[in-house]
């Protein structure tokens, strides 16, 4: 198993946008077969910084999670949503694996 973090780069005048992306992705992510933690929104401190946390299997996993999500109507209509709106500034993925207990 390994752990997808996503750290994006947020518009703070657009956190509303925001929220509804993450609330969207909370419905497609699943759907699509990965194991989501959740979306974290700033709240105190930056606000600028956003995550996004989800489990999968694999990096093999991952490529065959990603197509069905590019093919998912809602999530076609979140990436297009995000493009519009021009909320995320950057987003950068990494993938940990947990090495303790």
């Amino acid at each position: 198993m390994i752990t997808c973090f996503i750290r994006y780069h947020i518009d703070p005048t657009k956190k509303a946008e925001f929220g509804q992306y993450a609330r969207n992705w909370g419905e497609a992510i699943p759907r699509c077969g990965a194991d989501l933690v959740g979306y974290f929104a700033p709240h105190e401190g930056s606000s600028t910084l956003a995550y996004g946390v989800y489990h999968i299997e694999s990096l093999a996993a991952y490529e065959a999670y990603r197509a069905r999500l590019a093919a998912d109507p809602l999530g076609r209509e979140n990436y297009d949503f995000a493009m519009k709106e021009k909320f995320l500034l950057r987003e950068d993925r990494t993938f940990l694996k947990l090495v303790s207990k």
